[in-house]
């Protein structure tokens, strides 16, 4: 809170001066952060519809490597679920899967119990009723695919399928699983067929492979003790639970991704199909305690891969991500065609403070521009 209160004094000096907008303020201000961290390197991209799209960058892939730039590959981590969504919402449209579908008929080889009802649409709503996060330990134990699922599919509920939010992983791995037996295809050539080539979106990747055999990768760096990074490995765990967390992209990728959830792209992503993922499912009630954004959190839900909230009375469509190295955060105000990325090749608690303060600031500004608009 402190840092924001030094932007906005910031900002008002500048503004004062007409020397510079708001964002590069901002900007400015997000480097002398990462510097003060030691951070090895980001990029963020701002896309305002009517506006030419707005990318910074700073550090590099790895000490002594080159400097990160727009086509930089980071890993999105669980960002990858708001890709899914929308794949998952156009396999729906063609008649290929139905959200009703129960998981014993979309992956029978797993004996998932048909009594307890829990269907597709559980999945991607996060309500299927499962402890949170049920075998996460079993996934970074690197276990099989089909033995992970082969123990989820056992598993006691703690409440009814959509009765209770319950964050998961490893259930999206039913959906690749059903993929491959119902649809006689993987993930990666759908998510590529449906969603990336008709978006251009030539960077984006799936997997392990893809990313390291790239020559414009971010290495992964953990944290060995306060300012101290060191560049780690990438762990192939979950890229194996590819719907989950298994894609790869560049800021220029995710810049289209942005515009395409403004509905920009109704030939690949419809209104009617935003809409649908955008559409709250069950309420998120811990996501209105997470530090830095309960200042401004008045409520959260889930939708079909994304998150809901009401920021301080505004609608933000949200979604972060975290693996070992890397922290990804993907945000739209749909109201005001706005959307922020940000990809850093850091596992840095800094991506949760910069992304309130972005949106905190952003609504400030447009509420402000419309009350000058309509004073006489």
């Amino acid at each position: 809170m402190n840092w924001l209160i030094s932007l906005l004094f910031l900002l008002l000096c500048f503004t004062a001066h007409g020397q510079e907008n708001w964002l590069g303020q901002f900007a400015r201000q997000v480097e002398q952060e990462a510097r003060r961290h030691n951070l090895p390197g980001y990029g963020f991209a701002v896309v305002e519809l009517g506006q030419s799209p707005q990318i910074f960058t700073y550090g590099k892939t790895q000490k002594n490597g080159q400097p990160i730039n727009a086509d930089t590959l980071f890993r999105l981590a669980s960002v990858s679920k708001t890709f899914t969504g929308a794949l998952t919402a156009k396999l729906v449209q063609q008649g290929k899967l139905d959200w009703d579908m129960p998981l014993d008929q979309l992956a029978p080889q797993y004996e998932f119990d048909p009594q307890q009802e829990l269907k597709l649409g559980h999945i991607l709503s996060q309500s299927s009723g499962y402890m949170p996060n049920a075998y996460d330990n079993l996934i970074e134990a690197n276990y099989s695919v089909q033995r992970v699922l082969n123990q989820l599919a056992g598993l006691e509920p703690i409440c009814e399928p959509g009765q209770c939010y319950t964050y998961q992983n490893a259930l999206f791995g039913v959906l690749s699983e059903g993929i491959r037996y119902r649809l006689d295809s993987n993930y990666a050539e759908l998510l590529q067929d449906n969603i990336l080539s008709p978006l251009a979106m030539h960077r984006v990747s799936v997997g392990r492979d893809r990313l390291v055999s790239d020559s414009n990768w971010a290495r992964p760096h953990a944290l060995v003790a306060r300012g101290q990074w060191y560049k780690t490995q990438v762990r192939a765990d979950y890229y194996r639970f590819a719907p989950a967390a298994g894609i790869n992209a560049s800021l220029n990728d995710m810049v289209i991704w942005l515009e395409a959830m403004l509905e920009q792209y109704p030939h690949v992503l419809s209104g009617h199909t935003i809409e649908q993922l955008l559409t709250p499912r069950i309420r998120t009630k811990r996501e209105l305690y997470r530090r830095h954004w309960r200042a401004y959190l008045k409520d959260a839900h889930y939708g079909l891969g994304w998150r809901v909230y009401d920021f301080d009375g505004e609608k933000l469509a949200y979604h972060s991500g975290w693996v070992k190295g890397y922290r990804a955060d993907v945000g739209i105000a749909p109201d005001y065609g706005v959307g922020l990325v940000f990809l850093m090749n850091a596992e840095s608690n800094l991506m949760n403070e910069i992304s309130v303060n972005f949106w905190a600031r952003l609504f400030e500004e447009k509420k402000m521009a419309t009350s000058m608009a309509s004073q006489p």
